[in-house]
């Protein structure tokens, strides 16, 4: 008699691969972060230049993020699933090779090729998860999930890896993904179906030599423009970059089956959407790595504790992630994206009563509120790019959606860590560059290490308030641009409901005669 209302509803073959999908989708965002405690480990393993530790730790953000625009294109037209069982292949050998390099440069080549697998994972995996949930509802469920698993996955990674070096050697922050990869690859073909895509067209070599030229020149660039000040050269390489990338976007615009299609922009929704999936990374990242080096070098706290007093913080964004589909078909989008942007600005103005006398309780405070911010932006982003295209342009849809992140998380740290650094240079004893350097160099007088660490946490306060008043200036964005009630993007061009698809009790349900043309959107 209920068998007509259970069309939508997913069965438990969805469910569980939604759980398979997750695996590989936690280890490619903790890899993100998991390498920053090993590195100590590895330094005395490997004995790497600066230069070579510093590229260990960059290139596989550098290669993820440059390259999930190109493999979102190859997905759409060469098969999802056929891309995301290579991706998973291919990072589980590539792990398998990090843990066990024997030079600074043979780690480095293979967390490349980690990049280059997790590049091709995540478009694909999002893509895929769509393809299993036909209600509207329950696909943006599963979209909050996974983005919860990403957004978990950063979180989580730097205590997962202190866990791990108190009782293994350093490679084993890389072994322990093979058993969640090979689970993957025995489970896929049963629970997972390609993804049909009427895409046609070869893809642009030229395309994507630019995407990927233009965003490693420019992120370098900016990298080393923070750590190491100005000079020529990498003047040079930063301007060669934006180039590489105005060209890019100018190509773009001119092909019948461009690589990124730029017009998606002309949404409002999605543009603050996108622009949310950026800006918050960047607070988050900036944050995350100051205030682990506030804990542990002004305060002194061991760093898997220093680790742990952030898991309060990554839960609550974790479980923010999973409910904000139901948040949003309560509130709307305009209401959630505001209440994301305000979250996260008094989160991070938390942290100004933060000294190096103490403030671990400020911290974790400041952690745990803007985290819902945090959900809030990871969910709606992830779900939005894909809610906005159709069907076949899925899985570069999606690609912008991480690219934004990726690039957020780099630019965070670049950006938002050259101003601490510049601030540390004003106030502090002006022995060396950084604080680090400055509380390393020997014989050093108490009053000057106090001078050092009170120069630091004047840095840290003044990234947490540009980075509040950032998300003060997006939320007045989101007020202009996005409107009071904004219909479900499946409805744009005319699905003739009128202003009862405006309403979020309306939203959800696919227009009559839509045919799923359209991925659904949150109401």
């Amino acid at each position: 008699m209920k068998r007509t209302t259970d069309i939508h509803q997913p069965g438990p073959r969805a469910w569980l691969g939604l759980a398979v999908i997750l695996g590989p989708v936690l280890l490619v965002a903790m890899d993100g972060s998991v390498l920053f405690l090993a590195m100590p480990k590895v330094t005395e393993a490997l004995a790497p230049t600066a230069d070579q530790a510093l590229w260990a730790l960059d290139i596989y953000g550098f290669v993820v993020g440059s390259l999930l625009i190109t493999f979102g294109g190859i997905g759409d037209r060469y098969g999802r699933l056929k891309l995301l069982m290579s991706g998973v292949a291919l990072f589980g050998l590539a792990s398998l090779g990090a843990a066990f390099a024997s030079s600074p440069d043979t780690l480095i080549a293979f967390r490349a090729l980690m990049g280059l697998a997790g590049a091709t994972l995540l478009p694909s995996a999002l893509a895929v998860l769509g393809e299993l949930f036909a209600d509207p509802r329950q696909r943006a469920q599963a979209i909050g999930i996974f983005a919860a698993a990403f957004a978990a996955g950063f979180a989580i990674g730097p205590a997962v890896g202190g866990q791990l070096l108190s009782h293994f050697w350093w490679g084993s922050v890389f072994l322990v993904n093979l058993p969640v990869l090979v689970l993957f690859l025995v489970l896929a073909p049963f629970l997972l179906r390609e993804v049909a895509t009427s895409r046609t067209g070869r893809i642009d070599v030229l395309s994507t030599v630019q995407s990927v030229a233009g965003l490693l020149l420019t992120i370098y660039a900016v990298k080393h423009l923070a750590a190491e000040g100005w000079s020529t050269t990498v003047a040079a390489v930063g301007v060669a970059g934006l180039a590489v990338l105005v060209w890019f976007v100018r190509r773009q615009l001119t092909l019948e089956h461009p690589l990124i299609d730029f017009k998606l922009f002309r949404d409002r929704v999605f543009t603050v959407a996108i622009i949310t999936g950026l800006l918050p990374l960047a607070a988050w990242s900036a944050t995350a790595y100051l205030s682990g080096v506030y804990l542990q070098s002004v305060l002194g706290i061991p760093i898997l504790r220093a680790a742990l007093l952030a898991l309060p913080g990554a839960l609550l964004l974790t479980v923010t992630c999973i409910v904000t589909p139901m948040l949003v078909a309560r509130i709307g989008k305009r209401t959630a994206l505001l209440t994301c942007h305000l979250f996260v600005a008094a989160g991070l103005l938390l942290l100004l009563p933060v000294a190096s006398s103490g403030g671990v309780g400020w911290y974790i405070a400041s952690t745990v509120l803007a985290g819902v911010g945090y959900g809030i932006s990871f969910s709606l982003v992830a779900e939005t790019a894909v809610a906005a295209v159709p069907a076949e342009r899925a899985g570069s849809a999606a690609a912008i959606a991480e690219t934004s992140n990726e690039l957020g998380n780099a630019l965070g740290i670049a950006l938002l860590g050259s101003l601490s650094v510049l601030v540390f240079r004003l106030q502090g004893p002006d022995l060396a560059g950084t604080f680090g350097e400055t509380v390393a160099l020997p014989g050093l007088a108490q009053a000057v290490v106090d001078q050092a660490q009170d120069a630091f946490v004047t840095g840290l306060r003044v990234v947490a308030v540009t980075a509040a008043l950032l998300h003060v200036v997006l939320g007045l964005l989101t007020l202009r641009r996005v409107p009071k009630s904004p219909k479900s993007l499946e409805d744009e061009g005319g699905a003739g409901r009128g202003d009862e698809g405006d309403r979020p009790e309306a939203a959800g349900a696919e227009a009559p005669g839509s045919g799923g043309e359209r991925e659904a959107a949150m109401p």
